[in-house]
């Protein structure tokens, strides 16, 4: 019943999306332009393709030559969308993670002293209040590529090398968002997690045909370091357990694995989970009747796990992203962010 189902649904969505983006590309629709540059990222599929690293990435390189910078996201799952959230000024971290958004929260904290964050369903509001209240001279749309209600200067996609076309079907079938033609909308590609695949030609050519030969930058997760989420003195000690909730967990216990940590238990919850109490002594529990001394989870969530307690040590490991080819892709920001 399910394979009847979706198809059609899929097929429905992917006549909606494309009638919606024609709309924009022939005027009929258009889009609101702040009196600053904004530079997007963005994906076509589901799930976690790595974009936030980017995201961040480019935060610090704006900053680094001395721009004002502004973030402007959803905050997805967070307790009211329909709320502004001045998450940081740049300076001052004001919200929490329930509040902001794990990944909003994230960057902010990550980005605390370069970069402002404002979680925000209507991007355009939010940045009109940046530029009034915060003097934001460059705003860095987060999973803009679908808002097409928000004009931009630099668009730039995110592919996941372990998933690239989120299996070949539209939602709710598959995983894309849109038809890989909308790549001809991107100005260039960001293919994340290269070191996780052995072959990258084939996704070049796919890239190549479907987005009109745009610039394709190569790019790895690589670890920046280990800290601790409980309260504790101890080192990471062997054997691990290891958790996550974020939209690709393959990708965080491949990275374990690659970094020569191998989980005795794998546990993955759901895309931006919400963790209890109950879920964190039960994790526990589990881990420990496997032999597992430690805890191991990903930097989004250790944000929403700091408050709660832990019977094991509980560490999150913190990445970052190496671009090849970075001084061109480097260009391409900063020539968007002079083009005012």
């Amino acid at each position: 019943m399910k394979s009847l189902i979706l198809p059609p649904l899929a097929s429905l969505y992917g006549a909606i999306t494309k009638s919606r983006a024609s709309l924009y590309d022939r005027g009929a629709f258009r889009s609101a332009k702040l009196p600053r540059p904004v530079i997007s990222v963005g994906n076509i599929t589901t799930g976690g393709t790595g974009k936030t690293p980017v995201v961040e990435f480019l935060c610090r390189v704006l900053a680094d030559e001395g721009f004002k910078v502004c973030v402007l996201t959803r905050g997805y799952g967070r307790q009211n969308s329909k709320q502004r959230v001045l998450v940081s000024d740049g300076t001052t971290v004001f919200s929490d993670p329930a509040e902001a958004g794990d990944e909003p929260f994230l960057l902010a904290t990550n980005l605390k002293g370069r970069a402002a964050v404002i979680s925000d369903a209507n991007r355009f509001a939010a940045g009109e209040g940046a530029i009034k209240h915060l003097g934001t001279e460059v705003f860095v749309l987060d999973d803009g590529f679908q808002h097409l209600q928000l004009d931009r200067g630099l668009n730039i996609v995110t592919i996941d090398a372990t998933n690239p076309w989120g299996g070949g079907k539209l939602l709710p079938y598959g995983r894309l968002r849109e038809q890989l033609s909308s790549l001809k909308r991107a100005d260039c590609l960001v293919v994340t997690r290269c070191d996780q695949v052995l072959e990258l030609d084939s996704i070049r050519t796919e890239l190549a045909r479907h987005s009109g030969d745009r610039p394709v930058f190569l790019s790895r997760m690589t670890t920046d370091q280990v800290t601790p989420v409980s309260e504790t003195t101890e080192e990471p000690e062997d054997p691990f357990a290891a958790f996550c909730g974020v939209g690709n967990p393959q990708s965080f216990f491949s990275h374990l694995e690659r970094n020569d940590v191998t989980p005795v238990m794998k546990k993955s919850f759901a895309d931006h989970h919400a963790y209890s109490q109950a879920d964190v002594d039960k994790l526990t529990a589990e881990a420990k009747l496997v032999g597992a001394r430690s805890l191991i989870t990903t930097a989004k969530d250790a944000v929403k796990l700091r408050a709660l307690s832990f019977s094991l040590p509980c560490y999150a490991l913190e990445i970052k992203i190496q671009i090849e080819n970075v001084e061109e892709f480097r260009r391409l920001i900063l020539n968007t962010a002079r083009n005012k």
